[in-house]
């Protein structure tokens, strides 16, 4: 699979089998990723990958906080800007549509809503999950860099067949992942990307891209 085929392919997936990742690909996959390019080199990166028994207990931990009716840890970041303007408040709402239509969700349906949001915590099936941490002392920047690695990761992973969806929404239940992976202090969960086969008895979707015209300008003079 060359680099155009695993970008057009690689897409968020919501729905996997059980069947399971060996660690030898895992390994393969994330000593190239380390390839990724840091400022400075500083590859601020810090992830943990659970698979068996570990990511069964995580999974069993969140989703009792979640049947309690519990909202999370307090944010360590924002998502999201509070004040999000356009095109980017269209896009999201957009995407929010394409996702819940696909699954035959209603907006209206807030229960059907919140059990979409509540398979995150039970990685969409995946039997494998990376964790990934930033330092609380690196900035903007560096947070940049992680975003790079993650993607070499997504990219990788579809050389080797697989494929992964990434979720901001583990640092909802941050102190929860903190109790399975025990982190050293300092470190910031940033998201959790699930990590296996697709399943192929469910519909799968991909969400819209603005044209290149709305994004892009070149300038030759």
């Amino acid at each position: 699979m060359d680099v155009y085929e695993a970008v057009a392919t690689r897409r968020a997936v919501r729905a996997f089998t059980g069947d399971p990742v060996s660690r030898e690909v895992l390994e393969r996959v994330l000593s190239a990723a380390s390839r990724a390019p840091s400022g400075a080199n500083l590859q601020p990166w810090h992830t943990y990958v659970l698979t068996g028994s570990a990511l069964d207990r995580l999974k069993k931990r969140t989703a009792e906080r979640v049947a309690a009716g519990d909202p999370g840890d307090a944010r360590e970041y924002e998502m999201y800007p509070p004040e999000l303007g356009a095109p980017y408040r269209e896009r999201r709402s957009a995407a929010a549509e394409q996702r819940y239509g696909a699954l035959g969700v209603s907006r209206h349906d807030p229960r059907a809503r919140a059990r979409v949001v509540a398979a995150n915590w039970d990685c969409f099936g995946a039997p494998a999950a990376l964790l990934c941490f930033i330092d609380r002392g690196m900035g903007s920047a560096q947070w940049a860099d992680l975003g790079m690695y993650l993607q070499t990761v997504m990219l990788l992973l579809r050389a080797e067949g697989l494929h992964s969806c990434p979720q901001m929404a583990w640092s909802v239940y941050r102190a929860t992942v903190a109790e399975v992976v025990s982190p050293p202090e300092g470190l910031i969960l940033y998201c959790g990307l699930s990590i296996g086969f697709a399943d192929p008895t469910t519909g799968a979707f991909r969400t819209d891209r603005a044209p290149i015209t709305e994004t892009t300008t070149f300038m030759t003079d």
